[in-house]
């Protein structure tokens, strides 16, 4: 084929997919600068407008003669079209395509990218005849994840060590989406909204509580009733932790809350709402900073969350029927928060719970159904 004249242009009437063109220069230069561009994706570091002007040709013309099928993003704004990004499939031979993309700083968060990715796999799977696509990414990059399942993409796992960039080789999430699927969500992706009650605050978990948490599960107290919990506890065992409270809401699986001092917003503890059955149930878990134990702090939380998962949906809640939660026998100070927000006690699981010092004690288990709701 020629480039670009042999480039087909794609539209769904508001985004259109073209070839680059030399005037896109300028802005694929200021994509390619941006720090978040630069952090997940494989753009050269430093990038010149040299680099640019030879992507949008050089590059783009041997792009499509090696079967990349690689299209600049433009939509009409008040001054006239504009370029928003770049989008490809690269063909893998055997009806399968491997999808790619990268958005301009303007187009972020306005759902362009996502829509110009609809066509392109429109004309995929229709007029390339395509089976299977298939998405990687960067471990950790949030924003391709959330792009890639509203599409309808799985999110299979990680691959360590398989992504390279600039030398190194990082952890890569994966997942596919073949011809047959609807290009929707498979499944809701969570968000946990900030709740202010008289004594917390419920709010999102947030990078810079790292070292809170370290703080947290170093506590001796603290890992002799979570003794699964890694020891020592390190800041990057708070990272992964902080990677799973976001990895629960990305799947579906759970909420959870860092629980904040409300004149501060520094986080005093945690608690989450997990192994979640839309509609149905969902256990708790929690635990408390030892600076702020004795002041009725994980009372308050628990009965804001608790309220939260049994407001019906059509409200802004979860709509769950039942809760579950486990406390082992001797911590009292934990069943204590249990019985004061209304939990009863259903039965016993012997020996249970794996304290830290290797020893197994029975476990008490509470529900709460959502008619027993104060």
């Amino acid at each position: 084929m020629t480039f670009p004249d042999d480039v087909p242009v794609l539209t769904d009437g508001v985004v259109t997919l073209r070839a680059h063109r030399p005037e896109d220069a300028d802005a694929v230069f200021e994509q390619c600068v941006d720090p978040v561009s630069q952090q997940w994706t494989t753009v050269p570091v430093p990038y010149t407008l040299a680099d640019a002007r030879s992507f949008v040709t050089e590059h783009a013309d041997s792009a499509w003669a090696n079967r990349t099928w690689m299209f600049a993003v433009e939509v009409e704004d008040e001054s006239g079209p504009r370029f928003c990004g770049t989008v490809e499939l690269r063909d893998e031979g055997a009806r399968r395509a491997e999808i790619a993309y990268g958005a301009h700083p303007w187009a972020r968060g306005r759902g362009i990218i996502t829509q110009a990715l609809e066509v392109l796999l429109a004309w995929g799977f229709d007029d390339r005849g395509l089976e299977t696509v298939i998405w990687w990414a960067n471990r950790g990059n949030w924003a391709s994840r959330r792009t890639a399942w509203r599409l309808g993409f799985s999110c299979d796992g990680t691959l360590e060590r398989w992504l390279p960039q600039r030398g190194d080789l990082l952890d890569a999430w994966v997942g596919v989406l073949h011809a047959d699927e609807r290009r929707a969500p498979r499944h809701p992706w969570l968000v946990a909204p900030r709740i202010t009650g008289e004594k917390v605050r419920l709010r999102p978990f947030r990078p810079a509580d790292a070292s809170r948490i370290v703080e947290a599960c170093r506590d001796e107290r603290t890992a002799y009733w979570l003794g699964q919990m890694p020891s020592p506890y390190t800041r990057v065992d708070a990272e992964a932790y902080l990677e799973g409270r976001m990895t629960q809401l990305a799947n579906g699986s759970g909420m959870s809350w860092a629980v904040a001092e409300p004149r501060t917003d520094e986080l005093i503890a945690s608690i989450s709402l997990f192994d979640l059955k839309p509609g149905r149930e969902a256990e708790i878990g929690y635990w408390t900073h030892p600076a702020s134990r004795g002041r009725g702090v994980m009372t308050s939380a628990c009965a804001l969350a608790v309220r939260h998962a049994f407001t019906p949906a059509a409200q802004g809640g979860l709509g769950l029927q039942r809760l579950i939660v486990f406390a082992a026998e001797g911590n009292s100070a934990s069943r204590r928060v249990i019985e004061e927000n209304g939990f009863v006690q259903v039965g016993r699981e012997r020996r249970g719970t794996r304290l830290r010092d290797g020893s197994l004690v029975d476990t008490a288990c509470y529900d709460q159904l959502v008619e027993d709701y104060r």
